[in-house]
């Protein structure tokens, strides 16, 4: 029954949450179910909790799944739906305005349970915070700017100048709108007005 259902609701390689699975069975039962299929290699064991279906690969033993993959999956997004963005110095550094790359990924989420609070996902630690209203596939990108301009110059290494055009850059890239912005900077400290105009980042906004 277990892995019929996995079959018809997952794809191989992609991660599979011991609570999210709905069937008809208790959370005892169910857990033993994993274990049976995991013990017969049908289903492969990621973390506590954690499972996936191994696809096909040349490379023996197959393909496995990697932290970044589950967390993104986890806290940020899945099935087309988006819950979450990398923030702080993760972002920055995914922009390349900063060439620090940090040992924990930042994450905002609507999965946090907490203000801020630090997880794990097997070996990777994660700082996960809570949005400061829901995210959705509509304003996440917006947010997650936002977010990123409320502490600017803490992730610039040095040139200020390059660091406004990478930002630019993004922002048409990803078409983000002045509407937008108006409809979520108040949300958000009084100093990323000031970021906005002193970097002249209102000429990116469509």
């Amino acid at each position: 029954m277990l892995l019929e259902y996995l079959q018809k609701n997952y794809k191989e390689n992609e991660p599979i949450f011991v609570s999210d699975i709905d069937l008809p069975v208790t959370d005892t039962n169910l857990r033993q179910m994993f274990k049976v299929l995991c013990d017969n290699g049908q289903i492969s064991r990621f973390d506590t909790g954690i499972y996936y279906m191994k696809g096909a690969s040349r490379l023996k033993g197959g393909i496995s799944l990697s932290a970044s993959e589950v967390v993104k999956y986890k806290y940020i997004s899945r099935n087309a739906q988006v819950s979450g963005y990398y923030s702080g110095y993760t972002f920055a550094n995914q922009l390349g305005i900063t060439t620090q790359i940090p040992y924990t990924i930042e994450i905002v989420s609507n999965h946090a349970s907490a203000k801020c609070r630090e997880v794990s996902v097997k070996n990777q630690k994660i700082m996960l915070r809570r949005p400061r209203t829901e995210i959705t596939k509509d304003n996440y990108s917006v947010l997650q700017l936002l977010d990123l301009l409320k502490d600017f110059e803490q992730y610039v290494d040095d040139d200020m100048s390059m660091a406004a055009e990478r930002i630019s850059a993004y922002i048409r890239q990803i078409g983000i709108r002045r509407t937008d912005v108006d409809e979520y900077i108040g949300l958000f400290p009084d100093r990323v007005y000031k970021y906005i105009y002193k970097t002249r980042l209102y000429n990116a906004f469509a």
